[in-house]
Formats: structure tokens, sequence, C-alpha cells
């Protein structure tokens, strides 16, 4: 699997985990330099709480596009050191 913005390659990795149709890329498969901390944060009730980067790639910015669990509830320890995608970032 690949997710990439803006044709820039984001993560690569053969060993995704699928949740919820999402494709969570583990941490050594990605371009750390492309991601940027943020300060935003969510809850899901079954899965914890998430925090974001943001994506600075290309000379342009795609705010909170990544999102991980650091530390997930049991019904999804599977994720934990993963980071998955949206807003545009595409997954294939």
């Amino acid at each position: 699997m690949i997710a990439s913005w803006n044709g820039i390659v984001l993560a690569e990795s053969d060993d995704t985990v699928v949740v919820e149709g999402n494709h969570y890329f583990p941490e050594n498969s990605l371009k750390k330099k492309l991601l940027a901390d943020s300060k935003t944060r969510s809850n899901c009730p079954w899965k914890g709480v998430a925090s974001y980067y943001s994506v600075v790639a290309g000379g342009k910015t795609n705010t909170d596009a990544a999102w991980f669990y650091p530390e997930p509830k049991d019904a999804a320890k599977q994720i934990k050191g993963h980071v998955a995608f949206w807003k545009g970032v595409q997954v294939s």
C-alpha cells in the first residue's frame, strides 16, 4: 500500500492494518519529515483518543491529514504504532 498526496509518497508498506476501511501504516513506513505534529485530538468510543499530524509536502500543508492512537483501547490494540490518512491523501 502507498499513501501519497499531490504525487508525493508519504508512506509505503506491505503490512498495513485495516480498521473500518482505513489502512493504518506502521510508523517505520512513514516519511516522518513530511509530517508535522498537530495539537488536534479527537475521541473514538472504542479506539480511544486520536492524535493528528499535518502533511507538509511540495510547499503545501494538508492540516490534520493523518491520525494515530498513541494509547489505543484494548479493542484497537492492533493499530498501536500505526498511522492512517484522509483529507485527500490517496491510499492504494
